[in-house]
C-alpha cells in the first residue's frame, strides 16, 4: 500500500475510521489539502483507472481508506510535479507491486516555491525536456505530437527541446480531447494566451530595458504578478459567461 505523509489526505481518511466512505465524505477529506477538487474530478480519476472504489448493489461508490490515500497521491503528483495521469498510474501501480521506482523528474516548482535540493539518489527536476521524454511523459505518440505542433499548441526551441510546461499543456489537451475538444478547437485559446502575453510583455518591457540590474530583475516578479492577475480575470470572465462557479 502506498504510504501517505501525515497531515495529507491519507491522514484525514484514517481519522474518518476504517469503514467505507461515500464520495461526498471523500470530497470533504480531500478538500483539506486540495480545495479545488470536485466530485466530477474524482469520478474522472476513477474512469481513468486511478482508483477502483467498491459499488453497493444500488450502484453507489464506496471508498476505502486506501482509495483515499491513492487519490491524495494522484492529486499531489498532478499539483506538484505536473505529471500526466498515465505516468502517475504506472508509477503508483509499480509502487504497490513493491518495485523500487523513482518519481519521474518532469515538472517544475510552483510559482513562489523555493527550489529545494534533491536527494543524491533522486533525479533533479529539469527546466527543459527532449522530444522522447515529452512523448513518454504525456503518453502520446509522434503523430499526435506532430498534430498538436501543427496547430501551434506545442513548439520546440531551436535545439529541439521543450519547456517542462509542455507536459502540463499536453495533459490538458489530452483531457479536453476526451470531451470532443480537439486541437483545432484550441487554436483560439492559444491565440488568446499569446495576446495576453503580449499585453503583459508590453507593460514590463521598460523594466527589462532599464540600465539598473535590480530594476531589470524586478521585471520577472512583475511579469509573474501580471500573469497571475490575467489568469484570474480570464477565469472570472469565463465563469460569468457560462453562469457557473468553478471550484
Amino acid at each position: 500500500m502506498v504510504q501517505t505523509p501525515s497531515g495529507g489526505a491519507g491522514h484525514g481518511a484514517a481519522a474518518a475510521g476504517a469503514g467505507l466512505m461515500s464520495i461526498g465524505a471523500v470530497l470533504n477529506v480531500l478538500r483539506e489539502e486540495f480545495p479545488e477538487v470536485t466530485i466530477s474530478k474524482i469520478r474522472f480519476l476513477e474512469s481513468e483507472g486511478l482508483i477502483e472504489p467498491r459499488r453497493t448493489p444500488s450502484g453507489y461508490r464506496k471508498f476505502s481508506a486506501t482509495d483515499v490515500e491513492r487519490l491524495g497521491h494522484v492529486l499531489r503528483m498532478q499539483r506538484d510535479h505536473y505529471l500526466p495521469l498515465k505516468v502517475i498510474r504506472e508509477h503508483l501501480d509499480a509502487v504497490e507491486r513493491g518495485e523500487a521506482v523513482r518519481l519521474p523528474a518532469v515538472g517544475r516548482p510552483r510559482d513562489g516555491e523555493p527550489v529545494l535540493p534533491e536527494p543524491a539518489e533522486e533525479a533533479p527536476a529539469v527546466a527543459r525536456i527532449g522530444r522522447g521524454e515529452l512523448l513518454a511523459a504525456a503518453g502520446i505518440d509522434e503523430r499526435t505530437l506532430a498534430e498538436w505542433e501543427s496547430y501551434g499548441l506545442l513548439a520546440p526551441d531551436a535545439d529541439g527541446a521543450y519547456d517542462a510546461e509542455a507536459v502540463t499543456v499536453a495533459g490538458l489537451v489530452t483531457e479536453l480531447g476526451r470531451f470532443g475538444i480537439g486541437p483545432r478547437h484550441l487554436r483560439a485559446m492559444k491565440a488568446a494566451a499569446e495576446r495576453e502575453a503580449g499585453l503583459v510583455d508590453q507593460v514590463v518591457a521598460p523594466l527589462k530595458r532599464h540600465r539598473n540590474p535590480q530594476t531589470r530583475a524586478h521585471a520577472e516578479a512583475r511579469t509573474k504578478e501580471l500573469a497571475g492577475l490575467t489568469v484570474k480575470l480570464h477565469a472570472a470572465l469565463l465563469q460569468a459567461a457560462l453562469g457557473v462557479r468553478l471550484p
